[in-house]
């Protein structure tokens, strides 16, 4: 399994710059890397190559590829053709072609993650290098794993419980008009193979984002001050969602300690830019990126023994931070970032009697009995 590194600022040139620059270090460490970016001219202009839509080596233990939606929309076509055609014995979509279909707002971003995924499985690559938006949207791309779980936990729990899902797998009427739609029996069993396989991925992805050795992400800034608000932003937003942020990377400037207590604990990396093409002074000042990830504060630990959840949002404030509780998740809004908390089983149903934020951190507590339902206005 590869470590997958991306980058997150406002800048995107300082962001690419710091993207190759990391891929170079670590192909130096005799890690084989593969530097992944978007379809836009940057990384090939920073690259002084050519990119395709396949890796193509660049330097030893080096290898880059820029996403084409289309062309990975036609790939992954291709495989959901294969999977009808599993499961249902007259495919519906088998004359719709991957050639022919036009690009959905937010498909990019979910057909770069899948490539990350497949790039990563092959275990070809001991480090990827995602050079993406490095904004919100890429936060929302990570976070896709836990989202896209809920709805299926969530989703497919009502369904089974519904009149009408009882009704398709336990009755002998309805089976065999499944039988003859779909190459499985229509028992309960066989009915969720495609989506117990769907919930396996994402598992798999989820357990992936809150793990720093397998992923993790850096701030990247100048001391402007708006960039310096917008890299805090994105640091609290990627910890509502699980994202390990290892620490932030402060391209050289007119920097000052109070800039650096911005972003405290994090460790601050000051880097020079890079001058005539000379990469070798911004490669030497990056930090150890896997170190660094493991030392960062955890985005969100679980206290059964003291029924308490701790999360940390760095940049938000008490005002920006909600707390709600409908079903058996506890949800936290920050920013303009949402997340329904999966608890374990000694948390699960038990209401919440106190909620504080205090030093960055949002503070939940539970009750030792769940006698009632009544949510702290503390937060």
């Amino acid at each position: 399994m590869a470590l997958i590194l991306t980058f997150l600022g406002k800048n995107g040139i300082a962001r690419s710059k710091i993207a190759i620059a990391a891929a170079k270090l670590l192909a130096t460490q005799g890690k084989r890397v593969l530097l992944a970016g978007l379809a836009d001219p940057t990384l090939p202009i920073l690259l002084n190559t050519s990119l395709t839509p396949d890796p193509q080596e660049i330097s030893p233990n080096l290898q880059a590829v820029q996403f084409q939606v289309s062309v990975l929309l036609e790939r992954n076509w291709d495989e959901v053709k294969k999977l009808e055609a599993q499961y249902l014995r007259t495919p519906i979509v088998k004359e719709v072609y991957g050639q022919e279909l036009i690009t959905l707002p937010g498909m990019d971003h979910a057909l770069a993650l899948n490539a990350i995924r497949e790039y990563d499985a092959s275990g070809e690559y001991d480090a990827i290098i995602y050079d993406g938006t490095g904004d919100a949207s890429t936060l929302r791309m990570f976070y896709l794993p836990e989202s896209l779980s809920w709805y299926v936990r969530r989703f497919r729990q009502l369904f089974v419980n519904s009149d009408l899902g009882k009704t398709i797998t336990e009755s002998p009427l309805i089976q065999p008009l499944i039988s003859s739609l779909v190459n499985v029996n229509g028992n309960a069993g066989n009915f969720s193979q495609p989506t117990n396989q769907v919930g396996n991925f994402l598992g798999q992805g989820k357990d992936a984002v809150a793990n720093p050795q397998r992923v993790a992400a850096f701030l990247v800034t100048t001391s402007e001050p708006i960039d310096v608000a917008n890299s805090r932003y994105l640091w609290g937003s990627a910890q509502q969602i699980g994202l390990t942020i290892g620490g932030a990377i402060l391209v050289a400037g007119n920097e000052n300690a109070n800039l650096l207590e911005e972003f405290a604990p994090l460790p601050v990396s000051i880097v020079p830019d890079v001058s005539n093409g000379e990469w070798q002074p911004l490669i030497d000042a990056l930090p150890n990126f896997i170190e660094q990830a493991l030392q960062a504060p955890k985005p969100i630990e679980i206290d059964v023994h003291n029924q308490q959840v701790r999360l940390f949002l760095p940049g938000f404030d008490k005002k920006q931070v909600k707390l709600t509780q409908y079903g058996p998740e506890v949800t936290v809004e920050a920013g303009d970032q949402r997340r329904n908390i999966f608890l374990p089983p000694a948390l699960s149903g038990k209401p919440v009697t106190g909620a504080k934020f205090h030093n960055s951190y949002l503070i939940i507590s539970f009750e030792e009995e769940a006698l009632s339902i009544q949510l702290s206005e503390d937060v």
